[in-house]
C-alpha cells in the first residue's frame, strides 16, 4: 500500500468517525440544528474517500473522477449549511446551489483537458475554495465571536489556501500521468497529509462548538423558570453572586430587590391557576420592561421575585422598584384588568463585604415590613455605613416611598 493510500484509509475512518459523531449529537439534542447536515457532509467524505480507492481500478476514470467531485462539493456545502442551521443563520442555498451546478458543469469540460494543465487543476481545486469562503464570509458577520468560533475561521482560511495551493503543487512536482495513478504520486501523499491535518482539525473544531453550545443551552434551561422567562432560583444566585463579585472588585455600588405579589394565593383560589400563572407572566414581564440590560432578574418563588441591579444606587434601585410597582396593575392583559393587583418591594443596598444572602436578607427584612405596612409600597433596607460613605451622604430618608 502506497503512503497516499494508507493516509486516505485514515481520512476514510476519520469521515466515518465524524459522521457518526454529528449524527449522534443530531438525535439526541435537538437544538443542535446543524449537526444532521454536517453528519450528511462527512457521510459524503466517506463515500469520495471511497471512490478514491476504486479509482484506480477503472478503465475510464472519468465517470468515478467526475462523482468524486461532485460528491465533495456536496459535502462541503453541507457542511456550509450546517453551519449557518447551528449559528442561526440563513443558509446561502441559492449561492451554494449555483457554485456546485456551475462547477460540476465546468468539471465536465475540463476533463478533455491535458491533465498537467495548471489550468485544469485550478478549475478543480478552485469550487472547493469558493463553497468554504461562503463559510468564512458568514461567520466574518456573527454578531458576536468567541475563541473557538475565530479558531474555526483561521482553520477555513488554512483549508481555502490548501485548496489554491494544490494547483502550484501539482505543477511542481507532478499529480501521475494518469487518475488510475494518483495514489501511487508523491503529490497525493503530500496532498492527502496535509487534508487530513486539515480535516481532522476543522471536525475537531467544529464539533467543540456545537457542543459548546448544546451545553450552554442545557445550562440555561436548568437555570430558566418556564412561566415566568427569568432565572429560577439556582440560576438567580449563580448569577448574582458572579454580579455581586465583580461589583464589589471595581467598587461600584449595586441594589437588591425583591418583590412579592399581594395576595396571590387569593388570585389562585378565587380565580383559578391559569388566571395566576397569567399574573407571574405579567409581573415578570414588567420587570424586564423596566430593568437595565445588566439586571439579574430571577423568580426565587412561587409570587416571590429578586432584582439584582448592579451599578445602582440607591435612588436608582428605589426609582426602579417604583416603576415596576406602578406599571405593574397597567401592563397586564385585558383579561386581568378587572384585578386588584399590585406588588410589595423590599430593596437593599450591597456593602463591601456582603455575601449574597446576607444582602438577600436585608432585602427580605425590608419586604416584610411593606407587606406589614399596607403592601404596595417600596421599603429600603437601612444602609450599612460603607455604602452608605459611597453614596456621599446624599441618602437621609431610609423609610418608605
Amino acid at each position: 500500500m502506497s503512503a497516499a493510500a494508507f493516509v486516505l484509509a485514515i481520512n476514510l475512518f476519520v469521515a466515518g468517525l465524524f459522521a457518526t459523531a454529528f449524527g449522534v449529537l443530531a438525535a439526541y439534542y435537538r437544538s443542535a440544528l446543524g449537526a444532521r447536515w454536517i453528519a450528511f457532509g462527512y457521510g459524503c467524505g466517506v463515500v469520495t474517500s471511497v471512490l478514491e480507492f476504486v479509482l484506480p481500478f477503472q478503465a475510464d476514470a472519468r465517470p468515478v473522477a467526475f462523482a468524486l467531485f461532485s460528491i465533495f462539493l456536496f459535502a462541503l456545502a453541507f457542511i456550509v449549511i450546517g453551519l449557518a442551521r447551528h449559528y442561526r443563520l440563513s443558509p446561502p442555498l441559492r449561492v451554494l446551489t449555483g457554485l456546485v451546478a456551475v462547477s460540476m458543469l465546468i468539471n465536465l469540460f475540463s476533463m478533455e483537458m491535458p491533465r498537467d494543465s495548471f489550468l485544469r487543476a485550478m478549475l478543480y481545486q478552485l469550487p472547493y475554495a469558493l463553497i468554504l469562503l461562503v463559510a468564512l464570509g458568514m461567520m466574518v458577520k456573527l454578531p458576536a465571536r468567541r475563541i473557538l468560533d475565530v479558531a474555526l475561521m483561521g482553520i477555513l482560511v488554512t483549508v481555502i489556501i490548501h485548496f489554491i495551493a494544490k494547483p502550484f503543487l501539482a505543477q511542481m512536482i507532478g499529480s501521475g500521468g494518469a487518475p488510475q495513478g494518483y495514489l501511487s504520486s508523491t503529490y497525493a501523499a503530500i496532498s492527502q497529509s496535509v487534508g487530513a491535518i486539515l480535516h481532522i482539525s476543522t471536525g475537531i473544531a467544529v464539533l467543540l462548538i456545537m457542543v459548546r453550545d448544546v451545553m450552554a443551552e442545557i445550562t440555561a434551561r436548568s437555570e430558566t423558570d418556564a412561566l415566568s422567562g427569568l432565572h429560577n432560583r439556582r440560576g438567580f444566585e449563580d448569577h448574582s453572586e458572579r454580579a455581586m463579585a465583580l461589583s464589589q472588585r471595581s467598587g461600584v455600588p449595586a441594589m437588591m430587590i425583591v418583590a412579592d405579589l399581594d395576595h396571590f394565593k387569593q388570585i389562585n383560589d378565587t380565580h383559578g391557576h391559569a388566571t395566576g400563572d397569567m399574573v407571574i407572566a405579567a409581573f415578570a414581564k414588567t420587570l424586564r420592561e423596566a430593568a437595565p440590560q445588566t439586571a439579574v432578574l430571577g423568580r426565587t418563588g412561587g409570587e416571590e421575585f429578586a432584582i439584582f441591579l448592579p451599578g445602582t444606587n440607591l435612588a436608582c434601585g428605589r426609582l426602579y422598584a417604583e416603576a415596576v410597582r406602578t406599571a405593574f396593575p397597567v401592563n397586564v392583559a385585558p383579561e386581568l384588568k378587572g384585578l386588584n393587583l399590585s406588588a410589595s418591594f423590599g430593596a437593599a443596598m450591597q456593602d463591601t463585604d456582603d455575601t449574597l444572602s446576607e444582602l438577600m436578607r436585608r432585602a427580605d427584612q425590608a419586604l416584610y415590613r411593606a407587606k406589614s405596612e399596607g403592601r404596595n409600597r417600596v421599603v429600603v433596607a437601612k444602609i450599612p455605613p460603607s455604602a452608605l460613605a459611597a453614596e456621599s451622604g446624599t441618602i437621609k430618608d431610609f423609610g418608605t416611598s
